[in-house]
């Protein structure tokens, strides 16, 4: 009942079924206990609902914002009782506004926004525009949508009982995002909680020079039944699906990336706090550790297993979540002064894969203390070479290399978008291969002798190879395993890298950043490094049926750096 309350006055109402989205059962069922129904709900738009006498039960009502543009966003708005701690002497109360994540609405945070006004915050959530009942069309995170942030700020401090010195903002995914553009556009901001967000939204669609297709099709197929595209943002898909004008779609996405506006945050000085998953397919953790180190104020940085929002889902039912409680202390501290004069740690939390505790650093630079520069051998005649031999010996020799069958998938994969970052985080089962099964006339593959102790991968691994080339364009595509005694290897971290341009036939350089992690490799198991040309999860450029070789030269010998506690 409570979810027709919502869609019928907007015409995507009835395919709300349809939605792909990975939190829609959560929100629905979230909606199904939080939310009144029928016609008493529709009218508590347009009025508060007080609190029954003699309780403390915050107040809760849905809003129309109107924006500078004329355009309406839909907003559910939670007011702490009468009484409620938390007040300053005026009957103030620190404001915190949620912008909700792509394809859903302002029920999202229903059980949030009870929480935190039920603990002295007034809470203020709203549909991004374009979005179900919100007018306008969708802006991703651009000029209007950052406008929108101040005016329902605006909105807040005018219609609620709001301090406008205690402005926080939390938001997953889209929202997440947001809140950091909130804290770059809006001086008014002092604490942020970006839960699943992004900082570069260009190298979250194209990292390595590469499209992330799987993660598009996601955020389309989310989109499709729940919003009204903008032409510009109809276009941009459009160009990145079809591989064209690639300069122009980067460049859009710039604009709306947090970090390209990291100097304004720091002059504002907003506490920031930023949480990401290690598996996340939509907004990789590595343009999050980037953006982390560029902040000079306070912040905080947490790190686990899983996909793209899905350490966030418990809380979305109100249910205890280590993600939102330390989104919630850090608020806390920054916009009531609660904890004590030191508040929450700064710094940096991992939690280790697999099945790993917490650690606690004061920096990302601190993650790992070392690196073992691991040199590729010539592979053998089954194949495989080598990896981690002494420098200098003949398996580790320079002036070979190793051919592959452009553009076909050896089967080793990075996964499936928003499911295998899941299965890691919930029973610990990560993209997996047989090491020894990896077809070589696709895959290129150097692995270790058993390691006698434990290994702790911690940050950033990064390959240096060459390349040559029948076609002036392709992608390779690093794979980084953990391989037990059977040959079964777990996958630690991976990323893609393009490149175009170059002469066929020609040797070139290739560097490839993985993604950042926190792995304890068990003692007895071996690292493997794969190289393919080809992954579903991405839009590779290499022409089927080429070929593609990759080499250690006398002058650049390949090698495999890999950070370690």
């Amino acid at each position: 009942m409570a979810r027709s309350r919502r869609t019928a006055d907007h015409p995507l109402g009835r395919r709300r079924r349809a939605s792909t989205s990975l939190c829609a059962a959560v929100v629905a069922a979230s909606l199904a206990v939080a939310v009144p129904a029928g016609p008493a709900a529709a009218a508590a738009r347009h009025r508060p609902a007080a609190a029954a006498p003699g309780t403390t039960a915050p107040a809760f009502r849905l809003a129309d914002l109107p924006m500078k543009d004329g355009t309406v966003l839909k907003a559910d708005v939670f007011t702490p009782a009468p009484g409620t701690p938390g007040a300053d002497r005026n009957g103030h109360y620190p404001l915190v506004v949620q912008p909700a994540s792509w394809g859903q609405n302002d029920l999202e945070y229903v059980a949030q926004g009870r929480q935190l006004a039920a603990d002295g915050y007034v809470a203020v959530t709203y549909t991004v525009r374009g979005f179900w009942g919100s007018g306008g069309q969708i802006d991703v995170a651009g000029p209007k949508d950052v406008a929108d942030i101040s005016a329902v700020i605006d909105w807040s401090l005018a219609h609620t009982p709001a301090d406008r010195s205690r402005v926080g903002m939390v938001g997953l995914s889209l929202g997440g995002g947001l809140t950091l553009l909130g804290a770059a556009s809006d001086p008014r901001v002092k604490a942020v909680a970006s839960l699943s967000g992004w900082a570069d939204l260009a190298d979250s669609l194209y990292s390595g020079q590469t499209r992330h297709l799987q993660a598009a099709g996601l955020l389309a197929a989310i989109q499709a039944p729940t919003g009204r595209r903008s032409p510009e943002f109809a276009r941009m898909l459009a160009d990145l699906f079809a591989d064209r004008d690639l300069p122009r779609v980067v460049q859009w996405a710039h604009t709306r990336s947090p970090a390209a506006y990291v100097d304004r945050i720091n002059a504002h000085g907003t506490a920031v706090f930023l949480a990401n998953a290690w598996g996340d397919s939509i907004f990789n953790p590595g343009q999050m550790t980037s953006f982390y180190q560029r902040l000079t104020g306070p912040k905080r940085l947490e790190l686990r297993p899983g996909d793209h929002a899905t350490q966030e889902l418990p809380s979305l039912l109100g249910l205890p979540n280590a993600t939102w409680a330390s989104a919630r202390q850090w608020l806390d501290h920054h916009l009531k002064g609660a904890g004590g004069p030191g508040g929450p740690r700064q710094g940096v939390e991992l939690e280790v894969r697999p099945g790993g505790g917490e650690e606690n650093y004061p920096n990302w630079q601190a993650v790992s203390s070392r690196t073992d520069h691991l040199r590729l051998g010539r592979p053998d005649a089954h194949g495989t070479g080598t990896l981690g031999e002494p420098a200098g010996t003949g398996a580790a020799g320079t002036g070979w290399w190793r051919p592959v069958s452009g553009g076909t998938d050896s089967g080793a994969d990075g996964g499936i978008a928003e499911l295998s970052g899941l299965l890691d985080q919930v029973v610990g089962l990560p993209p997996t291969v047989v090491v020894p099964l990896l077809p070589r006339s696709a895959a290129a593959v150097w692995q270790s002798a058993p390691y006698p102790t434990a290994r702790h991968l911690r940050g950033v691994a990064r390959l240096h190879t060459a390349v040559t080339a029948s076609a002036p364009q392709g992608t390779a595509f690093a794979y980084l395993y953990d391989v037990n005694a059977l040959g079964v290897g777990k996958l630690i971290a991976h990323a893609p890298q393009s490149w175009s341009g170059k002469r066929p036939g020609h040797a070139f350089p290739l560097d490839v950043t993985l993604f950042p992690t926190a792995y304890d490799l068990p003692a007895g198991h071996r690292l493997a490094l794969v190289l393919d040309t080809a992954d579903p999860l991405y839009g590779g450029s290499t022409p089927r049926g080429s070929g593609v070789s990759f080499g250690s030269p006398a002058d650049g010998p390949a090698e495999l750096a890999v950070p370690l506690r």
